[in-house]
């Protein structure tokens, strides 16, 4: 199986990648995303077109500089009824997020983009829905209490593997996607090749 270059800092699709047993060594991306994101929301991009976007600049820019690899860059984005939600980069912003959360319906938007010399070669974007029980500010503070910061920031508000799974009432899609990577798509494409 092709060898992969992996334009993430995220430890989470790296293990994602090993455990479907898909060989891959990281090459940071380096890309600031508010700056990309601000200009594609001024322009009125969804949240699927932004995650669709950042993924592939990703892959891009690693790939340019590694002649004839496959590069994967991946984006994942909450849209809340066509509101984009980022990572948070606070425990305030988490609380935040997940009062906005709370009670209802969100999707999870995880996009997967493989480039070679700079430009783009295959991409694919996969959606699942979440919806949240209705939760007191005291039960989510609680919660935020119980997960450290760096799988906070790793894993957006919420980790859909381990203490996270409680907060929603029906989870509807793929567990890879929430967690980052919709892997089984990528999986095929690389045995394709």
């Amino acid at each position: 199986m092709h060898k992969l270059v992996l334009a993430s800092k995220s430890k989470v699709r790296y293990e994602i990648l090993s455990k479907f047993k898909i060989k891959c060594k990281v090459e940071h991306s380096n890309v600031d995303e508010e700056p990309v994101k601000q200009s594609l929301l001024n322009e009125g991009a969804t949240p699927e077109i932004i995650s669709k976007n950042l993924a592939e600049l990703k892959a891009n820019k690693v790939s340019q500089k590694l002649y004839d690899q496959l590069v994967l860059g991946a984006d994942s984005v909450i849209d809340l009824n066509g509101e984009l939600i980022s990572k948070p980069e606070s425990r305030e912003q988490a609380f935040n997020i997940l009062k906005k959360l709370n009670g209802k319906m969100h999707n999870l938007i995880s996009s997967a983009c493989i480039s070679k010399n700079g430009s783009m070669v295959w991409n694919y974007t996969d959606k699942a829905s979440l919806t949240m029980k209705e939760f007191t500010d005291k039960d989510l503070k609680e919660y935020l209490t119980k997960i450290t910061d760096q799988a906070l920031y790793a894993y957006n508000v919420y980790q859909i593997e381990g203490e996270g799974r409680n907060l929603f009432s029906k989870i509807e899609g793929d567990e890879n996607t929430i967690m980052g990577l919709p892997v089984d798509k990528i999986k095929k494409y690389i045995e394709s090749l």
